[in-house]
């Protein structure tokens, strides 16, 4: 057995070892990171160059783009090096930099969501208010909140990372360093950081969860009031691309976390850490754009301005 030291590196196994299926997934996984790039600063360049949309809802919108270009950013570039290269090495540090920025990123986003929701609470059920109760203090306490929860999930996980073992040659069955992958590597003990993983992603993951839950159960009560279809119509579609985002988000943590252990295998792990590192980033400005008609209205002004600009 080799001996438990510091180890300076890892080797990252990735998603196939085949070279002709490397330089195919090279592409996709290119393509998809510039949408992922391009959707999100498009979202992000229309809400801070459009004045119709500097309300609460598109300020949580811009944040959650950002979180997405962050998530995205920190995997998918060092992806895309290791499809192109023999050795696919990654240093300690930037192993474990790049697994904090993951639950950076992922923790702030689900809380986005939640502030989002709330956001679609206060604008249905409490119209009257919505002005009073969303003023600017409100809503950056909120984001700051949002980004202050995910820097939190992140440095209770990564502490006690720098205390774990590994061989001196370890290798990391994944693509990135995500946690679990880590501590499955790892040579000494991760009892304690395996507990500390559940603990945060339960009570963190539930308390995001239920906050997004109980904003939508005061919502679809409050639409069903709605006597009108068109009205009912109306009020749903102000938040129906943010339900989109929600369920695709949460549809895929349920299954990756509540799946039989009879279904666990590393291909399934690796599909379910796609959607949701690398896929929903990219949906998330698709979904945004197609969904929602101030987003599109907003689009179609910029695209008359640059055609204007251009023919001048």
């Amino acid at each position: 057995m080799e001996n438990q030291t510091s180890a300076s590196e890892f080797v990252l196994l990735g998603l196939t070892s085949d070279p002709h299926l490397q330089c195919f997934l090279f592409f996709v996984f290119s393509v998809i990171y510039f949408i992922t790039l391009f959707g999100n600063m498009v979202i992000m360049t229309v809400i801070s160059t459009d004045p119709h949309l500097h309300s609460p809802m598109y300020l949580f919108l811009f944040h959650l783009a950002f979180a997405d270009i962050c998530y995205a950013t920190t995997i998918v570039p060092y992806m895309l090096v290791n499809f192109l290269v023999k050795q696919k090495t990654i240093e300690f540090s930037a192993c474990i930099i790049q697994m904090s920025l993951i639950l950076l990123s992922a923790g702030s986003e689900i809380f986005m969501l939640s502030a989002m929701a709330y956001d679609r609470y206060v604008a249905i059920c409490k119209p009257l208010h919505y002005q009073e109760v969303m003023n600017k203090l409100v809503c950056s306490q909120l984001v700051r909140g949002a980004w202050a929860m995910g820097i939190l999930y992140s440095i209770i996980n990564t502490l006690p990372m720098l205390n774990v073992q590994f061989c001196k040659y370890t290798e990391i069955n994944h693509f990135s360093c995500e946690l679990p992958p880590l501590l499955t590597a790892a040579c000494g003990r991760t009892f304690l950081n395996k507990l500390v993983l559940l603990s945060s992603a339960v009570i963190f993951g539930s308390s995001s969860f239920l906050l997004t839950l109980i904003s939508y159960i005061y919502i679809i009560s409050t639409v069903l009031k709605i006597q009108s279809a068109k009205g009912r119509h109306k009020a749903f579609s102000t938040c129906s691309s943010h339900l989109i985002v929600v369920v695709l988000l949460y549809t895929t943590a349920l299954f990756q976390y509540t799946k039989p252990s009879s279904v666990s295998s590393f291909i399934l792990d690796q599909l379910f850490s796609i959607q949701y590192s690398v896929l929903t980033p990219m949906l998330n400005p698709i979904i945004y754009s197609l969904k929602n008609n101030h987003v599109k209205t907003a689009l179609g002004r910029m695209l008359g301005k640059i055609q204007v600009s251009q023919s001048v």
